[in-house]
């Protein structure tokens, strides 16, 4: 029988293969089959979103974050891309016997601070311990719920459309790549680990704006592989376009990553139509965390998939990755 793989923990190839042909096969409904970062239910003809994740990352404290600003910040993340304010999360952690407590206070006072400055609160946890050598340090899953305020779904996708990041692209895949010291390289990179409300917020009132979402594991070019096939229109991206730090590219050439792939906590993705493009980018250049904003690409009819313009002039297919160039990134 076929196993569990750690690529199926990446959010590419072997991720969505195993959600739509194994969990889907049991798990099954209206609100989840979209496979949104959250989902829209009613609660008393209320407009709600939920959404649900768990956080391993390794090293559990890196260069611009830890675990626990990293709970918050993704979780507030998923529901603002889905049209979503955050206003409550549950925190469940499980923890190894034997983890010092100092840490746990330091993962804690970082949970505590994100979630003021995100305007969200804590309302309800869980703890459990293990055996040591059973989990590494400690894991913290979140859930939370936010009022929906501009839907967000896919099939407003439309011919001609641009597609727009918020920043610098593969930050935090390099931070935790540094972080691990597996590689002898003296270069500091931090996460831009980063709630997003603040950035994002203000689109909410800009009509052209038609999807957003964060892209974390696998990076930018999953999600617009995503994008192309779940719309059915294709993606054309022009990499000179593209903000990419130049630290983080030289470290990518060095250690044969593609930044492209690299996960990102605190960027977003945003489809705009055309006429809207301009807005969109001065209103997200007007906050710290869009400084950077840029189109990147349009959405087209012409053809299928994603296909990258190289700096060269040359074309290039994006696709998912089967394995995950660095596992446990979040």
């Amino acid at each position: 029988m076929p196993k569990i793989e750690i690529g199926h923990g990446s959010g590419g190839r072997l991720t969505k293969d195993l959600i739509e042909k194994v969990f889907l096969k049991y798990l099954n409904c209206e609100e989840l089959r979209p496979l949104e970062d959250a989902s829209y239910i009613n609660l008393n003809n209320q407009k709600t979103a939920i959404t649900t994740d768990s956080y391993v990352v390794r090293p559990l404290f890196f260069p611009g974050g830890d675990i626990g600003k990293l709970s918050v910040c993704g979780t507030v993340n998923d529901l603002m891309v889905s049209g979503a304010v955050p206003r409550y999360l549950s925190i469940g952690f499980i923890i190894e016997e034997g983890f010092p407590i100092k840490n746990l206070e330091d993962i804690l006072k970082s949970i505590k601070e994100t979630a003021k400055d995100s305007c969200v609160r804590i309302v309800t946890g869980d703890t459990k311990v293990v055996e040591k050598n059973k989990c590494d340090g400690v894991y913290i899953n979140t859930t939370g719920v936010g009022e929906i305020v501009k839907p967000m779904f896919l099939n407003d996708v439309s011919d001609g459309d641009m597609i727009i990041a918020t920043g610098t692209m593969g930050d935090h895949g390099t931070a935790i790549a540094l972080a691990r010291e597996e590689f002898n390289i003296d270069a500091t990179v931090e996460s831009d680990c980063a709630a997003l409300n603040g950035l994002l917020m203000p689109l909410f009132e800009v009509q052209g704006v038609r999807w957003m979402r964060d892209p974390t594991r696998g990076g930018l070019a999953t999600v617009l592989v995503e994008v192309s096939e779940n719309s059915g229109f294709g993606i054309e991206v022009f990499e000179d376009s593209v903000p990419v730090r130049d630290d983080v590219r030289f470290i990518s050439d060095m250690l044969g990553y593609d930044p492209f792939y690299l996960a990102n906590e605190g960027k977003a993705v945003i489809i705009a139509s055309g006429e809207s493009a301009d807005e969109v980018i001065m209103t997200l250049r007007k906050h710290p965390l869009g400084e950077n904003a840029a189109v990147i690409g349009r959405i087209s009819s012409k053809f299928k998939g994603a296909r990258l313009r190289t700096r060269i002039g040359g074309e290039r297919v994006l696709d998912m990755l089967e394995e995950d160039m660095l596992p446990r990134i979040c």
